[in-house]
């Protein structure tokens, strides 16, 4: 949206955490991923405004807005669509919390009294999660007078196959509205040096869209809209959104306890492509000394592991690292104990050695790190990534999908680590049951 237009609608920024339904220079409605529906605001200013709903609604209201913010188009480098809705979600909760940014556009969310809980001894608690999604950036565009072809750049990891005649919305300069493509060519060399990314020629549809189309702008796969079937989101990005969404719903809640003070969220930039935010995050001190991070994933699914609808995951390690066992053992020992005080809560604890996660970048700079996820299907929008790979199956991109009860696991999981993480009985942790097991048999091997 122009600047002259956002300032027009500040008021209503301030109540509304969705963006206005917004129109090309045709006069073209925005795709159905990201256009707006009088339900879906309804939803979401009555979930903005009720201190108590209903769980059933709360519930509803909380899948609306995972759907909602898992659409919003981005791409490494430009999450500009995320960000200006993280924007509008702080405005609308102007009186308790505060954002900020570090110099690499990096998003920190705190309570107006974070600082001072913080200098009181209350040693910092952090809820991470990243702002992109694997997406294509335009680089030129060709136009002719009946064709029309653009250069993009995909930044993030995806099997060549998937690329192989796909369809693609691509996006005009300010992420409002869309227009439809195709893949006609793959570059899948890289250099680190001169082209450290895939790249890829894409027709469009109609040559006369490529008048609103600039390098910079976003394109991704072209999906349906967004849904919840069966138990199931299907949606464009889970990975990482469904955990800003997550984060954004717990913290709604923790942020109304002043005794919670020193929990705050930070969302970091251009995870894909290599922990780009987290990296400059550790680097230029946005993570308080002393702070505890518990950094949020989507991570591909194992069915006979790490099974989609078991709950989230206390991610202990990644295939490059194991996470800061001490932080790690009190989230999982804290998700045992309210699995045994709540029947109807369900959580899992794994490796999950199918990708890399940002604990392991905090943690290379000495800051204490783990992970929770949730498990992911068709991880990167590709199908049957196994099947493809024995050939057994046609590569086919399809929208990312994670359980609504996982979703609303993870909620719960993240309230009951802000509330507990420092409770005497979590802080004693595994030291206690080894004193506790010293004390029962020590005498049998000559102990006191």
């Amino acid at each position: 949206m122009p600047v002259k237009k956002r300032a027009v609608k500040a008021k209503e920024a301030a109540t509304s955490t969705r963006r206005p339904r917004a129109r090309s220079a045709k006069g073209a409605a925005a795709p159905k991923a990201v256009r707006s529906k009088s339900a879906r605001v309804k939803a979401t200013r009555a979930k903005a405004t009720s201190e108590k709903p209903s769980p059933m609604a709360a519930r509803r209201a909380h899948e609306e807005f995972l759907l909602e913010v898992t659409s919003l188009p981005t791409a490494a480098g430009r999450e500009e669509r995320v960000i200006e809705f993280i924007e509008r979600w702080v405005a609308a909760r102007a009186e308790r919390c505060v954002l900020s940014r570090d110099r690499f556009g990096n998003l920190t969310i705190a309570q107006h009294g974070f600082l001072q809980a913080c200098a009181k001894g209350a040693r910092p608690l952090m809820i991470t999660a990243h702002l992109d999604h694997p997406a294509f950036v335009v680089t030129a565009v060709r136009a002719r007078r009946t064709t029309a072809e653009l250069d993009l750049e995909f930044r993030g990891g995806v099997n060549d196959p998937y690329f192989k005649g796909a369809a693609l919305e691509v996006f005009d300069r300010d992420t409002s509205a869309s227009f439809a493509a195709r893949i006609v060519s793959l570059d899948a060399t890289t250099d680190p040096a001169k082209k450290p990314f895939k790249t890829v020629v894409a027709r469009l549809a109609k040559a006369r869209d490529a008048g609103a189309i600039a390098p910079g702008s976003i394109a991704r796969w072209k999906f349906p809209r967004a849904e919840v079937k069966e138990g199931l989101a299907h949606t464009h990005a889970c990975d990482d959104l469904a955990a800003v969404a997550a984060a954004l719903v717990a913290f709604d809640r923790i942020s109304r306890d002043a005794a919670l003070a020193h929990v705050a969220l930070l969302f970091t930039r251009s995870e894909e492509i290599g922990f780009i935010g987290a990296i400059g995050a550790a680097r230029a001190g946005t993570v308080p000394a002393g702070a505890r991070l518990v950094c949020l994933e989507n991570s591909r699914s194992f069915p006979h592991d790490s099974p989609i609808g078991a709950g989230p995951i206390v991610r202990v390690g990644d295939r490059l690292s194991v996470f800061t066992p001490e932080l790690t053992n009190r989230v999982g020992d804290l998700a045992a104990a309210h699995a045994k005080e709540h029947a109807g809560f369900r959580f899992q604890r794994k490796l999950m050695p199918g990708g890399a996660c940002e604990a392991t970048a905090f943690a290379s700079f000495g800051i204490a790190s783990t992970c929770v996820c949730l498990p992911l299907g068709n991880y990167h929008n590709m199908r049957d990534i196994d099947g493809v790979a024995a050939k057994r199956t046609k590569a086919r991109v399809g929208r990312e999908f994670i359980s609504t009860d996982d979703f609303h696991g993870l909620v719960e999981l993240l309230e009951v680590v802000a509330r507990r993480l420092d409770d005497p009985a979590v802080a004693a942790g595994h030291r206690a049951l080894m004193d506790t097991l010293w004390s029962r048999h020590a005498r049998i091997v000559g102990g006191a």
